[in-house]
């Protein structure tokens, strides 16, 4: 981006972040509403990427079918800003009240063990609402890791809302963050990774919807190192202002193999749990990028960052 083009952005976040939380709850949602339905209907890259990506989701949709799921997505999304918009602004009980997991026994058991727990999540609803109900119904802090964005103020805007939120978050750039997560999870703390995509050269290769993607390989590689559990957990919204999501069972350290193997086998675990709750819920699945290695041009970025849309600023894994 330009250096006006990254004023611009960081001006706009700002703004959400001071008037988006101050309007009442019903006006959030139809300004979301309305700016989710403007985008769809402008048809710009990020809505052709998530149609494209949502084709191999639900394989057989028709071109009607994959503009409502876009459409959808588009409102999904957008809800997502507008609750992190003003995630701030929520009392303590709004917070724990919207919020409602299965399998919670999961994440409650691993940390009552004091192994270390490592949840792991797609970009499915919305994962800082999930972390803020962790800190606060559950009182339990945690660690993230956060992509640096530019310009600087703008990973600084996000940094100091996570923050705010409970959360202790660790810059992706720089080559200390997975040893600070090993050295929390030894102690029995827990790590929350987004880690659908991969921002590395050093990715791990998964079929996911029957295709060839790159996934992180930082949460099975901790969770062999360390010996904290993995778990896998998936959001989604319904018609209700409550958000909800499953907890997973934990992926097992397979008893043989090499460490690669072990972190391959694990992270593909990983990948069908992702594929699951995506497929339930293909419209809660935020995914503005490029992902299959099918669709990535070696030339661009790892990852596929190059050229493509903004995403989720919630990304970055060791």
């Amino acid at each position: 981006m330009s250096p006006a083009t990254e004023k611009l952005t960081d001006a706009l976040y700002g703004l959400g972040w001071t008037t988006v939380k101050k309007l009442p709850e019903r006006t959030a949602v139809r300004l979301g509403r309305t700016i989710a339905d403007l985008a769809w209907k402008r048809r710009g890259k990020g809505v052709l990427r998530l149609e494209a990506n949502y084709a191999r989701v639900v394989p057989d949709a028709s071109p009607a079918r994959l503009a409502e799921l876009s459409k959808a997505g588009m409102r999904s999304y957008m809800r997502y800003w507008m609750e992190s918009f003003r995630l701030p602004a929520w009392s303590k009980d709004r917070i724990k009240n919207g919020f409602t997991p299965d399998g919670l026994h999961h994440l409650t058991d691993g940390l009552a063990s004091g192994e270390g727990v490592i949840i792991a999540l797609p970009h499915l609803g919305n994962w800082d609402l999930a972390g803020a109900w962790v800190t606060t119904k559950l009182d339990t802090p945690f660690t993230t890791v956060q992509e640096r964005q530019k310009p600087e103020s703008l990973y600084d805007r996000f940094v100091a809302y996570r923050s705010g939120l409970g959360m202790e978050v660790l810059p992706h750039t720089g080559g200390s963050a997975f040893g600070t997560l090993a050295r929390r999870l030894r102690a029995g703390g827990l790590v929350c990774l987004v880690a659908d995509r991969d921002l590395s050269a050093s990715g791990v290769e998964v079929k996911f919807f029957g295709e060839t993607a790159r996934m992180p390989a930082g949460p099975a590689a901790l969770a062999q190192q360390t010996g904290a559990q993995l778990l896998p957990v998936t959001l989604w919204y319904d018609d209700s202002p409550i958000m909800r999501g499953r907890v997973h069972p934990p992926v097992e350290v397979p008893e043989t193999g090499t460490r690669a193997e072990k972190t391959a086998a694990m992270t593909q675990a990983l990948a069908d749990a992702f594929a699951t709750g995506i497929a339930e819920h293909p419209q809660d699945w935020h995914m503005l990028q490029r992902l299959w290695l099918a669709d990535l041009d070696p030339a661009k970025a790892p990852g596929g960052r190059a050229d493509e849309p903004g995403g989720r600023a919630d990304e970055g894994t060791p």
